[in-house]
């Protein structure tokens, strides 16, 4: 009878470094003299790569562009919670002074589309993706934060901006027919879209005036299956992910407002334990029960959907792990609530929820159920993001947080304003960016992140310090032959991040 081998801990301490290679860092992390020196090679470098000239002529159509493209429904929040036109105009000396200063080379890598590295994690973690999974809790992962632990989340983060892709590439995609998700992990499959279903619509005459903000069914998000063996090898397991994006529609931020609690309770009557004061916030369950004219629930649709995977890989060790931003984030911890209490529970199949920005979603019973269930939560939470602290506790009691919290600070970051407005504290890409340079509560943004900072500064360049928004500008320019011409801005790095490039695959499924 042979005993087999406990798996390795995950350990944080890194190996003892030689005299040589710490007088080497020691010199590398000695500060610069001053910027100007950085700020004149770079200069140098942009002279060496084109005209000055050129870049000066293409300035104010890069401008008109940037502008266009932030009008793009890309934000998370309402247009009046960011920074107004005359706000981003300036800059204050302080923010302009804690930049950090980059080497040409350095920066020109940051702002390149894609990382070097790839989007997905290199290591095994074979023997150790339990505790990353939330076995128990992320006991001793999260601060400091593990590197592990660290790359896994921003890999879920980016199936939730697939997410938002799908929605934004077809606002009105419908049940039934295709859907088209930018998946950047070559390694999964998409199995299923989800489309979620508002309880309310709109005054007939005004739905009449506006077809499409009465729209109430959406493409939410959608449920993948790792599908490589290689990867099932890294990870230890096969990998069931369900990726929900935050709002996007008029109906769904009409659902978001409705912060009154209304009993959690499950048609399968089998989930156990349950719990009859279970009480969530009554718009997340309209999303989350409602069936559309042509379409199931959201509910449903999970819950067939993964119920069949299980069926389909039963025997093989199976995780399901639910990701989500904002509105997202509440749908997954409803999710994970249902399959932790029912399909999943019943398979021995654990389940996990990675969110990004999200509310409140039950009060201290509901919160507690999920506990009991099994289900593991993990909230990544920005601490000038108003999202989460939503809805609040007064004059709403009852309201509480489920599962972990990994608390970041969006002005830990060198690349984005002290002052980030609303919008960009709840962005999805500026979580990723911050969770990328995460270390720990008491230490410095990671000075080594490789994450581009592309999309941004696409994204939330308002808020992007403004040595930053000049030198990509530049580099744009440069790195397209110095072309000034708006319909050769089209197709520059700022328009090319939400392009699928080598490291992405563009999945169509079929409903």
């Amino acid at each position: 009878m042979s005993t087999a081998p406990s798996p390795p801990s995950l350990s944080l301490h890194r190996p003892a470094v030689t005299a040589a290679a710490s007088a080497r860092v020691a010199t590398a992390a000695a500060p610069p003299s001053n910027n100007a020196a950085h700020l004149a090679s770079l200069d140098k470098l942009f002279r060496n790569r084109g005209s000055a000239a050129a870049v000066e002529s293409a300035a104010p159509a890069v401008v008109a562009a940037t502008q266009q493209r932030r009008q793009q429904p890309l934000l998370r929040l309402p247009s009046f919670l960011t920074r107004t036109g005359a706000a981003r105009g300036g800059e204050d000396s302080s923010s302009a002074v804690a930049a950090p200063a980059l080497s040409p080379r350095r920066l020109e890598r940051l702002l390149q589309p894609v990382a070097p590295d790839g989007p997905s994690p290199r290591g095994n973690i074979a023997a150790a993706w339990r505790r990353l999974h939330g076995e128990d809790g992320w006991r001793g992962l999260l601060d400091p934060l593990h590197p592990d632990l660290r790359r896994e989340i921003v890999r879920y983060g980016e199936f939730v901006d697939a997410a938002y892709g799908a929605f934004l590439s077809r606002p009105d995609a419908e049940p039934g027919r295709r859907a088209r998700v930018p998946l950047q992990d070559a390694a999964y499959r998409i199995t299923a879209p989800l489309f979620a279903t508002s309880s309310v619509g709109l005054p007939t005459w005004l739905a009449a005036a506006a077809p499409c903000a009465a729209q109430r069914t959406s493409l939410v998000g959608y449920v993948a299956v790792c599908d490589s063996p290689a990867e099932i090898r890294r990870m230890g397991r096969r990998d069931i992910v369900i990726a929900l994006r935050g709002t996007c529609t008029v109906l769904e931020w009409a659902e978001n407002v409705r912060a009154g609690l209304v009993p959690a309770t499950h048609h399968d009557s089998t989930a156990a334990p349950d719990t009859p004061n279970a009480k969530v916030e009554c718009g997340f369950w309209n999303l989350y029960k409602t069936a559309g004219e042509r379409s199931p629930s959201l509910s449903e649709m999970v819950v067939s959907e993964v119920r069949r995977l299980l069926e389909k890989y039963e025997g093989e060790e199976v995780s399901i792990t639910v990701t989500g931003h904002s509105l997202g984030a509440a749908l997954a911890v409803l999710i994970a609530d249902e399959l932790a209490g029912g399909v999943a529970g019943r398979a021995r199949a654990p389940v996990a929820v990675f969110s990004f920005g999200g509310p409140r979603v039950g009060n201290r019973a509901f919160a507690a159920r999920v506990e009991a269930r099994g289900a593991r939560v993990l909230r990544v939470v920005n601490a000038h993001d108003v999202v989460p602290r939503f809805p609040p506790g007064l004059p709403l009691p009852g309201y509480a947080d489920v599962g972990r919290e990994l608390r970041l600070d969006s002005r830990a970051s060198p690349y984005l304003r002290p002052d980030a407005d609303a919008a960009c504290c709840h962005d999805l890409e500026a979580y990723i960016h911050l969770v990328d340079g995460f270390l720990g509560s008491h230490c410095p943004f990671r000075d080594n992140a490789k994450r581009s900072i592309l999309r941004l500064v696409k994204n939330q360049g308002g808020n992007v310090k403004q040595l930053y928004m000049s030198k990509a500008k530049d580099m744009r320019i440069q790195l397209d032959g110095g072309g000034g011409a708006a319909a050769d801005m089209a197709g520059s790095m700022l328009g090319r991040v939400d392009m699928p490039g080598a490291a992405s695959t563009v999945v169509e499924c079929v409903h």
